[in-house]
């Protein structure tokens, strides 16, 4: 991001005019790229949150924070960027101030700022801590974000200072409230100690479920990270949804050497099509010749430098390990163990060829990435990288808990793709982990098609960002076996 005054006006104009810059509103600009296409709002969504920084900074000093419901949706790693941002502080005007792509900031007066302990800084942004905000968002709060309060509750240790702000602030409606929720998810000794110390204070405290009753509630007796939280939490609401669309698994093949016959067939269409789907420039004919050896870089200068042929090369090694793990699950594997176990090989597989080329360097196989990274033209933005290990530690236990093929298979593609745990080749493991769910319940390989790109992304975003999976749910349902 960048304001006016750090540019001279006649670079700033070049930069404009060559499409490395693109103004957000008067004053303020960020940085593009010259193959950014009108429309595309990746570099945006890509900067909103720093852009929400640097800007409540420049315009109130250290007198700003995010709303309480801003600040608790993404203290619960709800790291989306939302159509409006809400900015309090006693230097606002009550104004919405219109960015890119219909989202926006409302600066909200207030007569003062919160005590320095009830606010917390993160990455630029002043977010009120999780228990000073479940004390100031409302019940209806609850109703509308179950997954997100139960994110914060769960985070909570037992030394947490929450009892004793309950108490300094003499909030026995939100104490009936809080004590209720923890209840709902499992931890009656805090829910009790709640009621009883406000008790004893000489508060009346009623206890509520604040919860709809129809809520997916997952229980967490032990604090947990709230990434692993928000994980599990979203897992238990979308099962039955995945369940509902899906249809019956058919079982472990008799045949198991049919079976892994046919996923073998499928290779080719599924490397032409998930190769697509990624951007690479792929045909059929050079996916049949990386298949049957015909790549040689040691000789082939083209095979050493064309990033297609090396994507090419770098999936068929992957599918083949991906191949033999379904032979091992058909033999009585674990399916969620076997990925654990695996996983890693796969990645390691898709790339090594470019390492091998010296296009990409040897640590770039070590694993998890280590920066930010964005999806294009979505509003999601996966978790911080600090985070990552938790999260597919957690993706992995509910691969091991759940016992429906179809869920492992829906929910476990579009999970690996909310976190995206690598620099890249997220959307190839995504696919093979949905693939080997499938195998793990007797259904057929099943190819996405590069022509159905559009639908499969609207889908993934739909889950990602509105909390909705039914729509990639009945997108994988209609598409089972497809070639």
């Amino acid at each position: 991001m960048f304001r006016s005054g750090e540019l001279g006006r006649t670079h700033r104009e070049r930069l404009r005019d060559n499409g490395f810059l693109t103004e957000v509103i008067k004053g303020w600009w960020m940085s593009t790229s010259p193959q950014t296409e009108p429309g595309d709002t990746t570099p945006w969504y890509s900067s909103f949150w720093a852009f929400c920084a640097e800007y409540c900074e420049a315009r109130f000093g250290a007198e700003w924070h995010l709303s309480p419901e801003q600040s608790l949706m993404l203290q619960a790693e709800a790291t989306q960027v939302p159509a409006q941002v809400v900015v309090c502080s006693p230097r606002a005007s009550n104004n919405r101030t219109e960015l890119l792509f219909g989202t926006s900031i409302y600066d909200l007066k207030q007569k003062e700022m919160p005590p320095p302990a009830d606010l917390a800084l993160r990455e630029g942004l002043r977010l009120y801590t999780v228990e000073a905000a479940l004390i100031r968002v409302p019940e209806a709060f609850f109703q509308r974000h179950p997954v997100e309060v139960q994110v914060a509750l769960a985070s909570l240790e037992p030394s947490s200072p929450l009892l004793s702000r309950l108490l300094e602030g003499g909030h026995t409606v939100v104490a009936g409230r809080i004590a209720g929720a923890l209840r709902r998810i499992g931890r009656p000794d805090q829910a009790d100690r709640i009621v009883r110390t406000m008790t004893a204070a000489g508060y009346d405290v009623r206890e509520s479920d604040p919860f709809s009753e129809d809520a997916n509630v997952v229980s967490a007796a032990r604090p947990r990270a709230p990434i692993a939280g928000r994980l599990e939490a979203l897992w238990q609401a979308h099962r039955q949804v995945v369940l509902a669309q899906m249809p019956p698994p058919p079982g472990l093949p008799a045949d198991k050497a049919a079976y892994l016959r046919d996923v073998r067939d499928s290779y080719e269409q599924d490397a032409y099509h998930s190769l697509s789907i990624e951007g690479y420039s792929v045909t059929p004919e050079l996916v049949e010749r990386v298949r049957h050896g015909h790549w040689d870089p040691e000789t082939r200068d083209r095979d050493r430098r064309d990033r297609d042929a090396l994507a090419a090369r770098g999936y068929f090694q992957a599918f083949e390990r991906v191949r033999q793990d379904i032979g091992a699950i058909l033999d009585g594997a674990h399916p969620g163990q076997r990925v654990r176990e695996r996983a890693g090989e796969w990645y390691l597989q898709l790339f090594a060829p470019s390492v091998a080329a010296g296009m990409l360097k040897p640590q770039d196989l070590a694993g998890y990435r280590d920066q930010p990274v964005y999806i294009r033209a979505s509003r999601h933005v996966p978790p911080r990288a600090e985070v990552v290990p938790d999260a597919m530690e957690a993706l992995f236990g509910l691969l091991e808990q759940e016992e429906e093929p179809a869920v492992r298979a829906v929910l476990g593609h579009w999970m690996l793709g909310y976190v995206h745990p690598f620099p890249d080749g997220n959307g190839r493991m995504a696919r093979f982990l949905m693939n080997v769910m499938l195998a793990s319940g007797g259904y057929r390989w099943t190819v996405i098609r590069v022509q159905d790109r559009a639908g499969y992304m609207a889908a993934l975003e739909t889950a990602s960002v509105a909390g909705d999976i039914a729509p990639f749910a009945g997108f994988i349902a209609a598409r089972l076996g497809g070639r």
